[in-house]
């Protein structure tokens, strides 16, 4: 790993519909000395960022090079349909892809479900729409349907659009990459907050900071160690102290005793001589 200082902040770039809101936040609890920078970028340009250095690590969508690129997937998204709220399917919860035979199924250009048209459903559009954005735009026209992830159908969502599932239709999954040959400390620090390891558990530099914490603790806990031992003598001293009461008792019985005695000989001593 190279050191840390190399990079006085921290790049990440996402794609559309990866919301990295909730490790960007533990991050700055984490890190609040190195900033982190957010780079929007169009769902094909992910890869290339990261590949040209323009970015020290990425949430992308998978495939990826493996050869140029390490990759944790991190989950896979549902893939839905979207269609006008008036559209015969929307009387479904879910809808099989056999059901869009029918329908005109726009391709566009930055399509993220891996789809040929060989494997496209339905019917092909006239002409493939530059982006997701623009395909949303002809369904909302009511000229076809459209497959994405949910994330995207809620990114563009409409007012006079909705979307259902859609039944045995490929996914897309999404994944935290970053360059190979740039596996940085700071790097090691964002898989470790991904992957939702603790500052003490961290590989990065949360690890050399939790270090200096557990040693006080420590120290701690051997000084309190003599003060269970005082406390313990002092018990035995209340029941050292209990056994000279007992002996005290005795000591006063053997007293009575004692007194008892005499009594018995000045008795014997006040009779008469046969």
């Amino acid at each position: 790993m190279t050191d840390m200082q190399v990079n006085p902040s921290f790049r990440l770039v996402y794609v559309p519909g990866v919301t990295p809101g909730k490790w960007v936040r533990v991050w700055a609890e984490r890190l609040p000395d190195v900033p982190l920078d957010l780079l929007a970028v169009e769902p094909g340009d992910g890869e290339r960022t990261l590949r040209e250095g323009g970015a020290d690590a990425g949430l992308v969508r998978l495939p990826v090079d493996k050869d140029v690129l390490s990759a944790i997937p991190l989950y896979t998204e549902t893939t839905v349909v979207v269609f006008p709220k008036d559209h015969w399917l929307a009387a479904a919860e879910e809808v099989p892809l056999a059901d869009l035979t029918e329908e005109v199924v726009f391709h566009p250009l930055d399509d993220t479900l891996g789809f040929t048209a060989d494997t496209l459903p339905g019917r092909p559009a006239i002409a493939r729409p530059d982006s997701t954005a623009d395909a949303i735009e002809l369904v909302a026209a009511n000229v076809g349907v459209l497959l994405v992830p949910q994330s995207l159908a809620r990114l563009h969502h409409r007012r006079d659009l909705t979307y259902r599932p859609v039944v045995e239709a490929p996914q897309s999954q999404v994944a935290l990459a970053w360059p190979q040959e740039r596996t940085t400390d700071l790097v090691e620090e964002f898989i470790g907050i991904v992957r939702g390891r603790t500052v003490n558990s961290s590989r990065g530099r949360g690890a050399g900071q939790a270090a200096p914490e557990a040693q006080p603790k420590k120290a701690a806990a051997g000084r309190g160690r003599p003060q269970q031992k005082a406390g313990g003598q002092k018990s035995g001293a209340q029941k050292s102290g209990g056994q000279r009461t007992g002996g005290q008792k005795a000591g006063g019985a053997k007293a009575g005793g004692a007194k008892a005695a005499g009594r018995g000989a000045a008795a014997r001593r006040g009779r008469p001589k046969r």
